[in-house]
């Protein structure tokens, strides 16, 4: 297990040639990533534990949901002895992503990873981020957006037609939970060791909703990018 910081760092240094999105289908819209990402279809994050060669490794795949923390502290307690967890995931609860980042962190030595193939997005880049180290494979997705809390349209539609002081409320209550979603998304990269500039240079330049002059609502990090910003990391 000693060994496994200086691999890592050779590992890294190996695949620095290599694209974070070796698929050949980009997507028109969002250029630096897949058109289908594959990030599971499970309505519900599975931590699935298997044995890989000698290393056990936990299979994370779905939706991330509030439930998560609570199921992830108990495959963890069930299984101590897990070495690394693999992800992929569409996103979801960005709360219960920053809970679960903070619980695998909360177990020293776990490493995250985003296998080849595998698309982690949104909400699951904070559970990735737990991990000490963290590793994206060759042709692994990492994939950023900005944050929105506007995505329910029957809710603002019924507070536009319920008149001008409902509307403002609404707008009200969204601005006042994603400035604490902000802060707290910012608190949680400075813990796990990430630069601050991911949210500033990169996922809060991205746009939260597209329009029909720009429908780019996404940005898939190059290896590069990845090593700057600290996403992917050996400790010393």
């Amino acid at each position: 297990m000693s060994l496994r910081p200086k691999l890592f760092r050779l590992a890294l240094s190996a695949f620095a040639l290599v694209g974070l999105t070796a698929a050949s289908d980009v997507d028109p819209a969002n250029p630096t990533c897949p058109l289908n990402p594959n990030w599971s279809a499970n309505p519900t994050m599975t931590l699935k534990v298997e044995k890989r060669g000698r290393m056990k490794v936990m299979l994370a795949e779905g939706r991330i949901d509030s439930g998560l923390p609570d199921r992830l502290s108990a495959a963890l307690k069930a299984n101590p002895d897990v070495e690394e967890i693999w992800l992929r995931s569409p996103g979801g609860d960005a709360r219960a992503g920053n809970t679960a980042g903070r619980i695998i962190r909360s177990n020293p030595g776990i490493l995250t990873r985003v296998p080849t193939g595998w698309t982690c997005f949104s909400a699951c880049n904070f559970v990735f981020m737990g991990g000490l180290p963290r590793v994206i494979d060759p042709g692994g997705v990492f994939m950023v957006h900005m944050f929105t809390r506007t995505g329910d349209r029957s809710t603002i539609d019924m507070s536009v037609a319920m008149g001008t002081d409902a509307t403002r409320e609404l707008i009200g209550g969204i601005e006042q939970d994603s400035a604490l979603l902000a802060s707290e998304d910012n608190d949680f990269l400075i813990k796990m060791g990430v630069s601050r500039k991911l949210l500033t240079d990169v996922m809060y330049q991205q746009q939260a909703v597209a329009t029909a002059e720009d429908k780019s609502t996404r940005r898939c990090l190059t290896l590069d990018e990845a090593l700057k910003y600290g996403v992917t990391y050996a400790p010393e």
